[in-house]
């Protein structure tokens, strides 16, 4: 299975083990998204990507 990059349209192959909420890289532009369970199977949905705050 795969599906298509959110922010390239590049192809993403998604492992046949491959379970929600686990993070997918894209190997053309390294965008990282989360897998969503839908009624097709899986989609795509940008990842939260937490920055450090040094303590601020």
């Amino acid at each position: 299975m795969s599906l298509e990059c959110l922010d390239c349209g590049g192809k993403i192959d998604i492992p046949k083990d491959a379970i929600t909420g686990e993070i997918i890289t894209c190997p053309d532009c390294g965008a990282s998204f989360e897998l969503v369970k839908d009624e097709k199977g899986f989609s795509l949905k940008l990842a939260q990507v937490e920055g450090e705050d040094w303590g601020e």
